[in-house]
């Protein structure tokens, strides 16, 4: 069961899935396109917003939230996407990496499934003022920086960071985030 806190009053949060044992699952653009593909119909059809995103070699940082500011469809779109990627990823990952990676991903403890590419909950902040959305996004937009991926924010390519600094349309579609406190 996934875990996170969506509290009343707040509508846009910073999340973070990363893969079971950080598994470097994103370092094919296949992966990655099933995330994205996915990120895509949760726009389109589930209300989902995302303001900014990065997509990294074993995990996803976005900020989100739902069109109409209803926490709880928001928590459906998101465990509904966790649960459609995990699979779809984990079926890549049989057909298209080592055995002892594709092992991992399979967990015996596990009720309801027989494989696992999502760590267990995520990591969710909710975000209350002007200051705090600008510094996830610049967090958001360095991560491949930090990580020596590249030497611009811009250059990595599933991310937001070429839309707020290029304005550059991208591969999401994003969505401003207004109305919070300075």
């Amino acid at each position: 069961m996934d875990s996170y806190k969506l509290i009343d009053g707040v509508y846009v949060y910073f999340v973070t899935f990363t893969t079971i044992d950080w598994l470097p699952v994103f370092i094919n653009p296949e992966p990655a396109q099933i995330l994205l593909d996915s990120l895509q119909f949760c726009i389109t059809e589930k209300h989902l917003r995302i303001h900014a995103y990065v997509i990294m070699p074993n995990h996803i940082h976005m900020i989100v939230y739902d069109a109409e500011f209803d926490n709880l469809r928001l928590q459906k779109t998101l465990t509904s996407l966790r649960k459609f990627t995990g699979s779809k990823l984990a079926n890549y990952i049989d057909q298209n990496f080592a055995k002892s990676i594709s092992a991992v991903t399979r967990n015996k403890k596990l009720n309801d499934r027989t494989r696992q590419v999502w760590q267990p909950g995520w990591h969710s902040e909710g975000l209350i003022s002007e200051k705090f959305l600008h510094q996830k996004v610049e967090y958001i937009h360095e991560n491949p920086v930090r990580k020596g991926y590249v030497r611009l924010a811009e250059y990595w390519e599933n991310s937001s960071a070429g839309f707020w600094i290029r304005a550059e349309e991208g591969k999401i579609p994003i969505s401003l985030v207004i109305g919070l406190e300075e």
